[in-house]
């Protein structure tokens, strides 16, 4: 992999023509670490939020030592990075194959669930496999309600009636047995955890049954661009974050046990940035080389400010406008599907056209694994750099969350 200190570099000496990751592997080490530092208790890295074999060798170079998995693809990309990392499989529905080869070929010896017939299904591959129910801990998820930019309790989660009934089952067949929660992804207040907390209390105390540890999931934000049009608070700072979490944690009697937490948005977002072409300009319309089926679904969706950059094409000797106007632009993707055009606008020069680039940051959470190979379109040319995005002069422009007429 080719190495540049910053995006500028690598876009004006490679001049690509297809979209380019720029892996910031001391970023993510970085990050990595300050989240271990800052939460009481063992770190398990989400790897659905980026699965790439770069990231997985590089947090467990940054001493990551538990990953949070969800699939077979996801069990091997794992066991490639690290032959001894610990895999907690925390999918709350499951295929019986897929509990077979995490529990005979894989040695995972902790899942989670949220329904009786989950719970069938395991006892039946334990017993199959003649495994002791007392070697395997199973996390039973609950539902939460809060505040997050994506929710993830519409999905999975056991009501705190049914979360009873289920521990207190999974207790008396001999399982270890905890409780685990996902506030969401983004989240934008203490205050979810801390009802999440509460509910788990609320379970535990009638289900008359030794806990052996609790998983607050993850949801932890990651930092993004700031858009001076938005009137929404701000995302709470991870250490004014942790700070309250910690006390909660405490204030509810969790403290005295095993704490497991599941970032990734949070810990990989700031590790990637993505170089794109602008392919044509009609008057406010920039036709990009990648768009919603590649790497920018998260934008896509209006709920994230990404930070931007333009880099002019050199050659590229006349310019109508002034660089100094930042103005709206309408960004259309670059496949076929009339659909594949982001729904808020990038702010940008109104002196940008046809042959620029722009450096797009903080794109390492969900950009890679979302990415699809529709209309034949897909990125994966990488190099690395070594300055953190926004540390190389502020970028000048952003993925605004203000609509625009079209």
């Amino acid at each position: 992999m080719q190495r540049f200190a910053t995006g500028t570099d690598a876009a004006l000496e490679l001049r690509p023509d297809q979209p380019l990751y720029c892996f910031r592997p001391d970023v993510l080490k970085q990050d990595a670490r300050q989240f271990m530092k800052l939460f009481p208790g063992e770190t398990a890295y989400a790897v659905k939020t980026n699965g790439e074999p770069m990231v997985l060798k590089a947090l467990v170079d940054a001493g990551v030592k538990i990953f949070d998995v969800a699939s077979p693809g996801e069990f091997a990309a794992v066991r490639a990075a690290s032959k001894t990392a610990e895999m907690l499989y925390m999918h709350p529905v499951k295929a019986q194959s897929d509990i077979r080869l995490a529990l005979e070929k894989y040695g995972i010896r902790v899942m989670s669930l949220d329904h009786e017939d989950e719970i069938a299904k395991v006892l039946r591959i334990v017993r199959a496999l003649d495994l002791d129910p007392a070697s395997i801990t199973i996390f039973v998820r609950l539902q939460t309600k809060g505040h997050a930019m994506y929710e993830l309790s519409k999905k999975f989660g056991a009501a705190p009636g049914h979360a009873v009934e289920l521990v207190q089952r999974l207790g008396r067949i001999g399982f270890k047995v905890g409780l685990c929660f996902h506030v969401g992804s983004q989240v934008e207040e203490a205050e979810s955890y801390e009802l999440a907390l509460k509910s788990a209390d609320w379970v535990r105390n009638r289900a008359g049954v030794e806990l052996v540890g609790l998983d607050v999931g993850g949801g932890f934000p990651a930092v993004y661009g700031h858009d001076p049009n938005r009137k929404a608070k701000p995302m709470p700072p991870l250490e004014e974050l942790m700070g309250k979490l910690r006390e909660n944690i405490t204030e509810w009697a969790f403290d005295d046990m095993p704490l497991v937490a599941e970032p990734g948005r949070v810990v990989v977002a700031r590790a990637f940035s993505l170089v794109v072409r602008v392919l044509l300009r009609k008057g406010r319309r920039l036709y990009i080389n990648d768009g919603i089926w590649a790497s920018l679904s998260d934008s896509w969706t209006g709920k994230i400010t990404l930070p931007a950059r333009f880099i002019p094409e050199p050659a590229r000797r006349i310019r109508k406008g002034n660089p100094a106007n930042i103005v709206p632009f309408r960004v259309c993707g670059a496949t076929c599907d009339s659909v594949d055009i982001l729904s808020r606008p990038f702010w940008l020069p109104e002196t940008v056209d046809t042959g620029d680039w722009i450096e797009i940051g903080h794109i390492g959470a969900y950009s890679l694994s979302l990415r699809t190979r529709f209309n034949g379109f897909y990125p994966n040319d990488f190099v690395e750099v070594t300055t953190p995005f926004g540390e190389d002069g502020e970028a000048e422009s952003f993925a605004s969350l203000e609509t625009m007429a079209d």
